[in-house]
């Protein structure tokens, strides 16, 4: 049978990208995301190329429909394997303009919603007594500052910080836990982060992505389908012995 994982945030970029991969890999994926309409279209599209594939509608901010998720998920498939908490929103917010509900947004999302797709995914690979991998989506915002990501890079620091703190609470179960970092990925996302950035400075959109680009190693900007590679690594057996860590696959921007 099968490995089955389930990804949230399925419905565009990185989401998306790592779906296709582990449906490449052979696995079951059940795609999670707020708004169905987007999980469904990339569900088609995997089961259009002979893969086994569910849209579920949930928000990750929201315990108990994460939990939910993770039950319809393994009352379709019959199994669950891999968790990636990838859903996650990315305030371009200076500090002087941070206020109390983009804080909370951020926080409710990112920390909140990796928060409960540990707890489900745990609570579930117990339950069927086996094993599982989860993976969180963290950042190279989460390795080092970023000017005007006070909120963002807090919740992916976070993330790390909850990533490891997990990893020594699960390993007797045979749980691990691990990160991925992406950098500068040319993702729906990003391109609102950079023209955000770019208005606020009076610039055009081309520089606002320059802002983030410039200090990239390998001079190019990531595609949502080299995070995707990562994941695969973090999913497979490959991986098996590392659990606690936050793999960077930012094209050489911080180095650890």
């Amino acid at each position: 049978m099968k490995k089955v994982a389930l990804i949230t945030g399925a419905g565009q970029g990185i989401g998306e990208a790592i779906a296709k991969r582990l449906h490449h890999d052979g696995f079951a994926v059940a795609l999670v995301g707020r708004t169905l309409d987007k999980v469904e279209a990339v569900a088609k599209e995997i089961q259009n190329d002979h893969g086994d594939a569910i849209a579920i509608q949930a928000d990750v901010a929201k315990r108990d429909d994460v939990f939910a998720a993770v039950q319809k998920t393994y009352d379709h498939f019959g199994d669950f394997n891999v968790m990636v908490n990838n859903a996650g929103v990315a305030p371009t917010t200076p500090i002087f303009e941070v206020t109390p509900e983009v804080l909370e947004e951020a926080e409710r999302i990112n920390v909140g919603g990796t928060i409960w797709g540990i707890q489900a995914a745990a609570t579930m690979f117990k339950n069927l007594g086996h094993a599982g991998k989860i993976i969180n989506a963290s950042s190279q915002a989460g390795m080092t500052g970023n000017p005007n990501l006070t909120v963002y890079g807090s919740t992916k620091f976070a993330i790390r910080g909850i990533t490891e703190t997990t990893a020594k609470e699960l390993a007797d179960d045979g749980i691990t836990v691990n990160a991925f970092c992406p950098g500068i990925v040319v993702t729906p996302m990003m391109n609102d982060i950079a023209q955000q950035v770019a208005d606020k400075a009076g610039k055009p959109f081309e520089w606002g992505m320059e802002q983030f680009a410039k200090d990239i190693a390998l001079k190019r900007l990531s595609q949502p389908e080299d995070v995707a590679g990562c994941v695969s690594y973090l999913a497979g057996p490959d991986s098996n012995y590392m659990t606690g860590q936050s793999l960077l696959i930012d094209g050489g921007m911080v180095f650890n």
